[in-house]
């Protein structure tokens, strides 16, 4: 769907629930995101059919499966969300610990903005992070990001600081 030069970003479906274990229950994840429950193959489909499937069918954009382009590796998750706390569409990321610090990060969230800017003809998008989260603070920033309010998002233990890309 979304190419970059060292990066394909596409559509996830179940064929991915592997990847997506490995994922989502990295320290990172864990930490900065959240547990979702997600131990089997069988609980990642069910992740990826409730959540960026459905948000695909439903809106015309979710998070998006980030792979290498020479290899297919997969490497992480890059995409854009509409959550109902939230009036805005909000951009979210998270990729495996080997696949960080080399500018992924950046480069697929940057393919994501442009997409959702021209294509989506969103005006303003926004970016959640809990706090203590440097790294996602700073790719944020790079990106253009400014910090706008913090906040405690309904079905969170703390607070969450909310960033706009106007």
């Amino acid at each position: 769907m979304l190419e970059t030069e060292r990066l394909n970003l596409g559509e996830l479906s179940t064929d991915d629930a592997p990847f997506i274990v490995e994922l989502l229950n990295t320290p990172a994840w864990l930490e900065f995101i959240g547990d979702r429950g997600v131990r089997t193959v069988a609980d990642a489909e069910a992740y990826i059919q409730n959540g960026p499937v459905a948000s695909y069918r439903r809106l015309g954009f979710g998070l998006y499966l980030v792979r290498l382009k020479e290899s297919r590796q997969p490497i992480g998750l890059c995409g854009l969300l509409k959550r109902e706390t939230l009036d805005d569409v909000d951009i979210g990321f998270a990729y495996l610990p080997t696949y960080t610090r080399q500018g992924y990060g950046f480069e697929a969230a940057s393919a994501v903005i442009t997409y959702a800017r021209t294509t989506l003809k969103l005006t303003r998008i926004v970016a959640i992070t809990a706090p203590h989260n440097q790294p996602s603070i700073n790719l944020l920033s790079r990106l253009g990001f400014r910090y706008e309010a913090t906040h405690t998002l309904p079905g969170q233990t703390g607070p969450s600081m909310l960033f706009g890309l106007s």
